[in-house]
């Protein structure tokens, strides 16, 4: 019992000290790119900003992670699991809040959004994990379908930038790849989980906490999990109803912050850079700090009048009622879910 608190303890500390070194890194980028750009003149912009617009920003964001939740309910409720929305809503904010301040969390961090869930409601951490990537699957939709329509009205309108040139292509990729991917590992899943038992093998050899029989039952009770989920066809069509209004939600606070700054990107263009922005979250910073301003500044300055102070203003604001205020929200919501257990 010693040895196996001693083993989290180190975890704990571990993921600690990742989480201090991956906001200290993003720290110097951001410190760095506001230097470029003028620290005294993007200070000035920020004091003057609208605080009204800004707020109206977080207030985006709040019901932004609310519809995804609300999502996240209708999943779950396929998958056989009941749980009222208000406990549930509070659940999701508090693993947004883990995955966010998870270095490389955005780029995966379904299984331990799944033991979160799992610890906080009666779902199997099975169908839990089943849930969270249903949801997220369903979220890509959204996803693919804003930056597509932005991304045809761009090509329409002018020429593509050569700045926004490598974005354009990632969205490109994760549109067409990530689909193909999930078709293909679900046509292939049991092809995928041997492979995943073979791999196992010599881990099992070596410690008693993995058992080759545990994980093919885990991996049974996974797949078993999928398949109810996608039986029932009109309520995922439900929940990715959500996942728009949710998407809508989650960009919009671009277009707020531009406004609280007296400034205008239309709505056709937040559809495509709030997608393409969302790329360089893949980066091993939490909540991809740093590489999101940055990419958000490239590309407001490539796509629009903005300059340089009026696009750095905007990517630092947007963080703010996006990431920051989410990281407060959920924190708030983790503590919440710590007390009631």
């Amino acid at each position: 019992m010693t040895d196996d608190t001693g083993g989290l303890e180190l975890i704990d500390r571990k993921t600690l000290a990742q989480i201090g070194l991956g906001f200290g890194v993003a720290a110097v980028v951001l410190y760095l790119l506001v230097d470029f750009v003028g620290t005294a003149d993007v200070v000035s912009g920020l004091r003057s900003a609208d605080l009204g617009w800004l707020a109206l920003g977080c207030l985006s964001t709040a019901l932004c992670l609310t519809m995804w939740g609300k999502a996240w309910q209708v999943v779950l409720r396929v998958a056989g699991i009941e749980e009222s929305f208000t406990r549930l809503v509070v659940t999701y904010y508090a693993a947004t809040f883990a995955n966010y301040v998870t270095p490389l969390g955005q780029a995966g961090g379904e299984p331990f959004i799944a033991y979160v869930l799992s610890r906080d409601t009666e779902a199997s951490y099975e169908d839990s994990l089943a849930s969270v990537v249903t949801a997220d699957l369903l979220n890509l939709f959204p996803f693919v379908t804003f930056a597509g329509v932005g991304f045809a009205a761009l090509l329409y309108q002018s020429t593509l930038p050569e700045a926004v040139e490598p974005l354009a292509g990632g969205l490109v990729v994760l549109s067409v790849g990530v689909p193909i991917a999930a078709v293909a590992g679900w046509r292939f899943r049991k092809r995928i989980g041997r492979t995943v038992l073979r791999a196992s093998a010599p881990i099992a050899r070596r410690t008693p906490r993995v058992t080759l029989s545990g994980l093919r039952e885990r991996l049974r009770e996974v797949e078993s999990a999928f398949q109810r989920i996608a039986r029932d066809r009109r309520e995922l069509v439900k929940a990715l109803s959500f996942s728009y209004v949710g998407w809508v939600f989650f960009a919009a606070p671009l277009y707020a912050v531009a406004q609280a700054i007296s400034n205008e990107i239309a709505l056709l263009l937040v559809f495509f850079i709030v997608p393409a922005s969302t790329l360089a979250g893949l980066v091993p910073s939490p909540g991809g700090s740093g590489a999101v301003e940055a990419a958000l500044v490239v590309l407001v300055v490539a796509l629009t009048a903005l300059g340089t102070t009026e696009a750095t203003v905007v990517a630092l604001l947007y963080r703010v009622a996006s990431y920051w205020f989410a990281l407060v929200l959920g924190g708030v919501a983790a503590v919440w879910v710590i007390l009631r257990n």
